[in-house]
């Protein structure tokens, strides 16, 4: 995933949908995220960010599910 404002795109999405984690850019150009919440706002957070804002253009998303650690208060944006 790569665009300008990908990573404010994203957190602007997950907070909507009640969703704890964090974004980053990370040095390939890549965007990472990892979010918690329920399954539905997860996988709308996911159908977001296939689409991506429209200054973005996303070439490919990659999904891994696992338990919630719980451990997230908000969800933020962070540098590196």
């Amino acid at each position: 995933m790569q665009g300008v404002g990908f990573r404010y795109y994203t957190s602007k999405q997950a907070r909507s949908l009640g969703l704890t984690g964090w974004v980053r850019n990370d040095r390939d150009g890549a965007v990472s995220f990892v979010a918690e919440g329920p399954v539905e706002a997860l996988e709308a957070l996911l159908q977001a960010v296939q689409r991506g804002p429209s200054v973005a253009r996303v070439t490919d998303v990659s999904t891994l599910w696992s338990p919630a650690t719980g451990r997230f208060d908000g969800f933020s944006v962070r540098y590196f």
